[in-house]
């Protein structure tokens, strides 16, 4: 008996060694997803990275409306009326226009008039008049208008637009990046759970046996067997918890606008850190307070103070009066450009100016205001970001000391329950003790793969911190 007890306990050394070894195998890339693999991806097929480039699109668009209040004009009016065989009047006016950049708008006409009940000031010669002149003004609209505003603020909104696409791109990768952590987490838990089944599984048989042979009581059997059902229980919510992370990922693969879902023996792969930095191109990065700088919150934000202060110019420009003046050069003689005098003109003056400029004061208050908050929040994002930053530099250096940590005390209880299986089958333990030791080993290893998942969360935390985009 004493024979057979000792292949029973080397058996179950062996079959345990296998187990603990197999924890640290290489899973076969047939049925892997690398890191790499799945980022690659999500860059080049998932909707939001062609939502994203929307936004440049939308961008674009509005520069080029804003730039179509700069585009030449040309405007025909064709009035004629004519009742019982008489006309009364048949007028064409015919107008070409190219606006300029400060409020200057150079205009050619034509203008041809008959009739008999034609007004007075509408009498043109014959064959028609000819005119060319400008038009422009003197106070409100000659260094800002509408115009300009419009193309000014249509330029930052670009700027704005790229700076939204390159977060909404960031975002979007960090996510990924943590559902895929969070399911190789759940898969580093099943595997635990599923070592540690067979290992129970292992210590029922022996226990039997030794029960068989008289060498063990056989009570110790329900033990054991309470042990193996509850790592059963732990495996299933285990590999529950694995599927539902697994259909999250899925959410994040596509392929040629065609949602992808990820096979049952598909299993992720633990990326290396320089992988994982070099996925989210944070390699070789040393200067953060340039990033900082180039972070797209703020440059969005600043695209924002830009357009808003383009917005307070305009409503500053609006306390001026209105003198819209024109003046226009008359000829009836179009081939002869000598024709065009001092002596033959049509001009034009306006001058308007409310007395007490409550509205136009109104809305300098509130652009005011819009332009301080956002000056603010610029300023509260800038010191947030700093902050968030050096806290996750921090939890990045605390997580590397921590994993070493409590690398050092798996080895160790590893050590405690092998010797603790040893003496249990030389009959110096009890299986109480040795369940124990062993729940202490699957904690710690779950604590293990916690920590590890949480090292590599804090550099995909770095990447969404600092703003790196693709």
């Amino acid at each position: 008996m004493k024979t057979l007890l000792k292949y029973t306990l080397l058996l179950f050394v062996f079959v345990y060694s296998e187990i603990v070894t197999a924890q640290t195998m290489p899973v076969s890339l047939e049925n892997a997803l690398s890191f790499e693999e799945y980022l690659g991806y999500v860059k080049k097929y998932h909707p939001l990275m062609k939502q994203a480039e929307l936004a440049l699109s939308v961008g674009e668009a509005n520069l080029l409306k804003a730039r179509g209040g700069f585009d030449p004009k040309i405007e025909v009016d064709y009035d004629r009326k004519k009742f019982k065989n008489t006309e009364y009047y048949d007028q064409l006016n015919a107008t070409f226009k190219i606006p300029t950049w400060y409020g200057v708008e150079f205009k050619a006409n034509f203008e041809e008039n008959t009739g008999e009940f034609l007004n007075p000031d509408h009498t043109v010669p014959d064959g028609g008049l000819y005119s060319a002149g400008v038009s422009f003004s003197l106070a409100q609209g000659f260094l800002i208008n509408e115009r300009m505003a419009s193309l000014k603020k249509a330029r930052f909104f670009r700027e704005q637009a790229k700076a939204d696409r390159d977060l909404l791109v960031n975002t979007l990768l960090f996510e990924a990046s943590v559902a895929y952590l969070e399911w190789l987490k759940a898969t580093n838990e099943e595997l635990i759970y599923t070592t540690f089944l067979k290992n129970a599984n292992v210590r029922l048989i022996a226990i039997e046996r030794s029960v068989e042979i008289g060498e063990k009581a056989a009570i110790d059997i329900t033990e054991a067997r309470i042990a193996s059902q509850n790592r059963q229980l732990n495996l299933e919510a285990a590999s529950l918890k694995r599927r539902k992370a697994a259909l999250i990922v899925s959410n994040y693969l596509w392929l040629n606008d065609i949602p992808m879902e990820i096979r049952e023996e598909v299993v992720p792969v633990l990326p290396k850190l320089n992988t994982l930095e070099a996925s989210l191109l944070l390699e070789g990065i040393t200067d953060t307070s340039r990033l900082l700088r180039n972070h797209p919150k703020l440059l969005s934000l600043d695209a924002k103070i830009n357009g808003l202060t383009v917005e307070r110019s305009l409503k500053l420009n609006k306390l001026l009066p209105k003198i819209s003046v024109q003046y226009n050069f008359l000829t009836s003689k179009i081939d002869q450009a000598r024709t065009f005098n001092t002596e033959n003109y049509k001009a034009f003056v306006n001058f308007s100016f409310p007395l007490f400029l409550r509205k136009a004061r109104g809305d300098l208050r509130l652009a005011n205001l819009k332009l301080q908050d956002a000056n603010l929040e610029r300023v509260s994002t800038t010191i947030t970001l700093q902050n968030k930053i050096d806290a996750v530099y921090a939890e990045i250096n605390s997580l590397t000391k921590q994993n070493q940590l409590v690398r050092n005390i798996v080895t160790d209880y590893k050590a405690l329950v092998n010797a603790e299986e040893r003496k249990f089958f030389l009959g110096e333990s009890s299986l109480f003790i040795i369940n124990s030791r062993e729940q202490k080993l699957i904690d710690v290893q779950l604590k293990e793969n916690t920590l590890l998942i949480k090292r590599l969360m804090a550099t995909a935390g770095l990447y969404n911190t600092l703003g790196v985009s693709i």
